[in-house]
């Protein structure tokens, strides 16, 4: 059958005012990368944040936000970072690229994000960071991991790329750590034409290292020069962290998905809205299939950048409803997110070892339905009743269901 309810690549669709500026943007940017429209994104970012100023930095995308973070991490030889291992592999492999060894803490089965508690059961004496993912769009509970970072001395990191605009007791996702790491790639909820990215770094004296970092070592000269052409444009210098030298990058992001990113703030709020309200309506309509377990979170502290849920009738049920959806609906739902150790990347590196039962369980019988933005009013529909006919046919088979996994 036809595809008609795609699981799209992009999450948004811009709007005329959108496009407008990037036109704009386009003509008059000069130069066309870190000048006036890269000061106003990030200033703006760091008053929707609420955070200090000067404290955010745009990046080309959230990948090399998290190397950025990696580096400022300053990993000593055995150093460990705690992370979750149903994450997607960019939130863990750039504190592999520095030195660290991860360490897989496992999910809350209903939530999908870590816990302060099972963060707790992977630190070692050696553990130098934690890196939270706030997966699908929904806020960790920052406040006991914050707390817990802070008793025993650990860096907090937060990777809020699938959670911008959520928010927890007032406070933004990824404001609550040491850094916080956000994504404007095509599937998120905030994109700056396809890729993008912004980091947050709480401690002045480390945010001061950042610009030097994401531009090839570039800085001033310590001294004042007669003409402006000598010695050269400007200085190139090892950034110092506590007298090791950081090598530098390019990580820089282009002008004009800087003025998108800016105008698109505008935005964003009604846009996770919007999503919030739909995932909700979504969760009723099938709320007489238990077997199918969402999330339910009515508040901003879920976003619903994704809308996943749990086949709790086991893998077979999962696989049976993929795909009688995608051959006789025409809905393509997906599986995402495979736990990191189970990668060849991660066990190559001795780091295929974790005790993470949930992630592990969630993986094998989690479904991610399509819910991009720009999803019509038919189509959510047409995805609701298609749903609803499979899993009916499901449970009319004798024994169909089985026993709910838990």
């Amino acid at each position: 059958m036809d595809i008609r309810v795609n699981f799209s690549g992009r999450a948004i669709r811009y709007t005329e005012e959108e496009i407008a500026v990037v036109v704009e943007a386009m003509r008059n940017a000069d130069p066309l990368t870190q000048g006036t429209y890269m000061r106003a994104f990030e200033s703006r970012f760091a008053a929707y944040q609420g955070v200090a100023q000067g404290s955010c930095f745009t990046t080309m995308n959230g990948c090399a936000a998290l190397e950025l973070s990696a580096r400022l991490c300053r990993f000593a030889p055995g150093d460990e970072v705690v992370i979750p291992s149903h994450t997607f592999t960019a939130s863990a492999y750039p504190y592999v690229k520095k030195g660290a060894r991860l360490v897989w803490a496992d999910m809350d089965l209903h939530t999908r994000v870590v816990t302060a508690r099972s963060i707790e059961a992977a630190l070692t004496p050696r553990t130098r960071a934690v890196v939270v993912v706030h997966l699908y769009g929904y806020v960790a509970d920052m406040p006991a991991i914050a707390a817990l970072c802070k008793e025993r001395g650990l860096l907090l990191i937060e990777d809020a790329a699938q959670a911008i605009g959520a928010e927890l007791e007032g406070k933004k996702a990824g404001s609550f750590g040491d850094m916080g790491i956000f994504s404007f790639h095509s599937h998120k909820n905030l994109t700056t034409l396809g890729e993008g990215g912004m980091l947050y770094v709480r401690d002045p004296a480390l945010a001061a290292l950042v610009p030097a970092l994401r531009h090839n070592g570039h800085c001033a000269f310590g001294f004042e020069r007669a003409d402006y052409w000598k010695p050269a444009m400007g200085n190139v210098d090892l950034p110092m962290l506590d007298d090791v030298p950081l090598q530098p990058a390019n990580y820089c992001l282009g002008e004009v998905e800087c003025a998108l990113g800016a105008k698109l703030l505008e935005r964003i709020d009604s846009i996770n809205d919007e999503k919030r309200a739909r995932a909700l309506r979504f969760m009723d309509a099938l709320a007489d299939f238990p077997q199918l377990e969402f999330h339910r979170e009515e508040s901003r502290r879920h976003n619903y950048h994704l809308l996943a849920a749990r086949m709790t009738s086991g893998p077979e049920a999962r696989d049976s409803f993929l795909r009688a959806m995608h051959d006789e609906k025409g809905v393509k739902c997906v599986v995402q997110y495979m736990p990191l150790d189970r990668y060849d990347y991660y066990r190559r590196q001795g780091m295929g070892q974790a005790a993470c039962p949930n992630a592990d369980l969630f993986y094998d019988t989690m479904i991610s339905f399509p819910f991009q933005h720009w999803l019509s009013e038919e189509d959510l529909e047409y995805m609701i009743e298609a749903s609803r006919q499979v899993l009916s046919r499901q449970e009319a088979r004798p024994g169909a269901a089985g026993k709910a996994l838990v």
